[in-house]
């Protein structure tokens, strides 16, 4: 069999060969390509930012609230600090005025103390180095004990002497016999000042 080809082309060369694109149209296909993937990029390149930008936004957000958190704890650590040095003040304040704390007031302490039951003490005077004590009971025990207890103390110089004594019978109410007062006076002398 014999072929005759009438077109003047050669039919398998032809349809091997593909559509032919001249170097305009190439180039115009290359930039194309070029345009496309380069928006795609710059979407990509957006939506990430945006993306960082919304995940930055939050961590904003929550350190924001985290500081206002911190800033109502720091303004209480700032009062309980505050609380802190006025009671340390307080504390200082007493302990100076406790190691201060003078004979008399010390005196004062142990006499009051060393009052028992049935005791009235009616007036205490300090001349110098001299304490001069005076009362009344009902019995001469606690005259006694009065004189025992003070003398156990530091702070006063032993013998206590009682210089005055002076029972004084006070009526009773109806029917009742009388009571004895004593009237008492006691001198000691203070160690130190």
């Amino acid at each position: 069999m014999i072929r005759i080809n009438l077109l003047g082309v050669d039919r398998t060369k032809a349809a091997r060969k593909g559509p032919a694109f001249d170097v305009g149209q190439q180039l115009t296909l290359l930039c194309s390509l070029i345009l496309v993937v380069a928006a795609l990029g710059i979407g990509w390149w957006y939506w990430s930012l945006n993306g960082e930008a919304t995940r930055i936004e939050a961590e904003i957000a929550a350190a924001q609230r985290e500081q206002a958190r911190l800033a109502s704890l720091l303004t209480e650590v700032t009062q309980f600090e505050a609380q802190r040095a006025q009671l340390q003040q307080r504390v200082r304040l007493i302990e100076q005025l406790r190691a201060g704390q003078s004979v008399p007031v010390q005196l004062l302490d142990h006499v009051s103390r060393s009052v028992p039951e049935m005791l009235w003490l009616t007036d205490m005077d300090q001349t110098g180095e001299a304490l001069t004590i005076q009362g009344r009971s009902t019995t001469l025990m606690a005259v006694s004990r009065l004189v025992g207890s003070l003398g156990s103390s530091d702070l006063l110089l032993k013998p206590i002497e009682i210089v005055a004594t002076q029972v004084e019978p006070v009526p009773a109410g109806a029917g009742q016999a009388t009571l004895d007062v004593i009237h008492i006076t006691v001198c000691a002398y203070i160690t130190k000042l």
